[in-house]
């Protein structure tokens, strides 16, 4: 007889993705022997593919909308697989709608209209996304959620020339929610307070914020633009502490057991997406701009 052939669906986005290790290890270890294979995009592939949960990893589960070929190649693709059963850990309009693409034959977990497994709770999104997707497996038959080992998710640090202690700064969060944004001016002014250097991260795009902090502490290392993935997870591992906001990389950083402290406002809520890990706390202000340093600085007091 042979193996089961599994469909995991998770596209997005970096935090989302960082709290569905869990899940994903869970799968796993359900299905010891079967072929597993991951749904995701192009940015979280790489990712994926160094993890030990998946035999293959397809990167192509969000065409543009305007791409019809695309979506036919992904249908075709998915037709084919002849899957056994989905784990949709999406569950979005588009990824349930993959649902008619997989075909009837395959069990679906997820809220697909038809769904074998369904997750029938209609309090489902008044739930934390860890909550819920446990729950959501627990409706599919997995009992079990051993804790994910993230050792394979690491990387050299020794081009980044670190200080022996140094703190993790992540002030960026998406351009298009300034909302979630704590004001760079007060990251700087809690930088120049600590009584060790910062690193800060972020992407390219991020760079101006990293010069404001740096120029009120001289001491602070630029790493905007020059981190991936697993260097994220690697400074997690040796920082002292991270400070940031409502953003992927904080998922991240919590899930390597760091220990965080995630700065929320108005435009989402920690009962619902908190960053999840051995050591996380998380400070709520309205509006977030008004948030002071000094409540902050007491936050990180042992």
């Amino acid at each position: 007889m042979s193996a089961a052939t599994i469909l995991v669906v998770k596209l997005a986005a970096l935090g989302d993705f960082a709290l569905a290790f869990g899940p994903f290890a869970a799968i796993r270890a359900h299905h010891p022997n079967a072929r597993i294979t991951l749904l995701t995009t192009p940015p979280y592939a790489a990712l994926a593919r160094r993890a030990p949960w998946f035999d293959a990893v397809w990167d192509d589960g969000r065409p543009p909308a305007r791409d019809v070929l695309g979506l036919l190649r992904l249908a075709r693709r998915l037709r084919t697989a002849r899957f056994d059963r989905v784990y949709d850990l999406q569950t979005s309009s588009r990824s349930s709608r993959y649902r008619l693409l997989v075909g009837p034959r395959a069990e679906w977990s997820g809220i697909a209209r038809g769904a074998s497994h369904p997750h029938a709770n209609p309090q489902r999104d008044l739930m934390h996304t860890a909550e819920r997707q446990r729950e959501q497996l627990e409706m599919a038959g997995i009992t079990q959620f051993p804790a994910p080992d993230l050792s394979w998710l690491d990387a050299d640090l020794s081009a980044l020339n670190l200080p022996e202690r140094f703190a993790l700064l992540v002030p960026g969060a998406a351009p298009t929610r300034p909302g979630k944004r704590w004001p760079v001016a007060r990251f700087a002014e809690l930088a120049a307070g600590l009584a060790l250097p910062v690193a800060i991260l972020g992407g390219k795009g991020e760079a101006g914020l990293a010069a404001a902090i740096c120029a009120a502490s001289p001491t602070a290392l630029d790493l905007t633009g020059r981190t991936d993935f697993a260097m994220i997870a690697a400074l997690a591992r040796r920082a002292a502490f991270a400070v940031g906001n409502d953003t992927g990389p904080m998922h991240l950083i919590a899930a390597c057991g760091c220990r965080c402290l995630t700065l929320f406002g108005d435009d989402s809520d920690p009962a619902l997406c908190a960053p999840r890990g051995s050591s996380v706390a998380t400070l709520r202000h309205s509006p977030l701009s008004d948030l002071p340093v000094a409540e902050v600085q007491a936050a990180l007091l042992p």
